[in-house]
């Protein structure tokens, strides 16, 4: 009797575990890899946020994104203006982003869920924390049963008044949240000042939970990459500017891609160049190169990476011509010249 007392004792305690910690079967190293090469997609694209069926992104470019080389998306997300007083997002917008994360998955790619409204929480963080945390409480539970393969970044370039501080604290308020329904999904978190490589000492996140991608992004020189770019006041009126691989120019974008190495191998974190690339009034030829070598020194160094971006601006395909940039696509997949 004793003896079978201990058998049903001992059964009864297997089955009260936890299963939880357990269920990851996937690291965040693991989906780090399979992000791979990847590229942003529809952030700026406001028809298809009001019926996906008259915007510019059409539902075929993502089998044709896949069949480029890709093997990501990272889906930028602006739900603020579709809120309405009690934060709660249209039923519109929702649908359109159920219809592109279903097709996200029907091409095989992975996908990130990127928050993308950082110059609202930058200009002001205090009277837009709740409106950002209900964003989490609305897509979280909406997405807990979809695959690993979908990824959630809890948001884009925390810069400005968004301080340092005040976001360590808030991404432990949006990751406690996330937690509540989804325990064991990937999360892509980066530091404060614009998810700039050098505040990545800054960065604050909770030792115990290891699913977390750290993202950085990456436009350096600025005088190249933002050349002509009109938000860019200091060098919205630069032309003539060139990245021919010079040493110097080598070494400015291995030293600061190596300074996010050093911190990855350091804190086990690791990395995801969530945007890089060059504007579109620099030479074609020069910026072919530039994305072509930050690409080649991202994945040597082990980090996965999404290209800024697929239409709107650094375009890498020509919604008009209906056809790829294909200097771009090209130093993108490793064939440039």
């Amino acid at each position: 009797m004793k003896k079978n007392l201990f058998f049903i004792t001992l059964f009864m305690a297997i089955c009260s575990i936890n299963y939880s910690s357990l269920a990851q079967t996937v690291t965040a190293a693991e989906q780090n890899l399979k992000l791979g090469r990847g590229v942003n997609i529809i952030g700026y694209d406001k028809a298809l946020w009001q019926d996906h069926t008259k915007g510019r992104f059409k539902e075929s470019y993502f089998k044709m994104i896949k069949d480029a080389g890709f093997s990501s998306v990272r889906i930028n997300l602006h739900p603020f203006s579709h809120m309405n007083d009690q934060y709660q997002i249209d039923p519109a917008w929702l649908e359109t982003l159920d219809w592109a994360v279903k097709n996200a998955l029907e091409a095989d790619l992975m996908l990130i869920l990127d928050m993308h409204e950082y110059n609202a929480m930058a200009d002001d963080p205090e009277s837009k924390k709740e409106m950002f945390l209900s964003v989490w409480r609305q897509l979280a539970p909406r997405y807990k049963e979809t695959p690993d393969k979908v990824i959630f970044e809890i948001l884009n370039e925390p810069n400005q008044k968004l301080t340092v501080d005040m976001w360590n604290n808030l991404l432990l308020e949006a990751m406690k949240i996330i937690r509540e329904t989804n325990p064991n999904r990937t999360l892509i978190i980066g530091p404060g000042n614009w998810n700039g490589i050098e505040s990545l000492p800054t960065l604050k996140l909770p030792e115990n939970d290891r699913n977390i991608i750290v993202t950085v992004h990456f436009y350096h020189p600025m005088r190249f990459t933002h050349q002509g770019a009109p938000w860019a006041a200091e060098y919205k009126d630069k032309t003539g500017e060139t990245w021919t691989g010079t040493p110097g120019e080598i070494e400015e974008v291995e030293s600061k891609l190596q300074v996010a190495a050093d911190w990855s191998l350091k804190n086990n974190r690791p990395i995801f160049l969530g945007e890089f690339g060059a504007y579109d009034k620099g030479a074609m030829d020069s910026r072919a190169r530039y994305t072509a070598f930050v690409a080649r020194t991202a994945e040597k160094l082990g980090f996965s990476w999404a290209y800024w971006q697929f239409d709107s601006d650094f375009i890498v395909y020509d919604i008009e011509k209906e056809a790829w940039v294909e200097p771009i696509l090209d130093a993108l997949m490793g064939s440039a010249k």
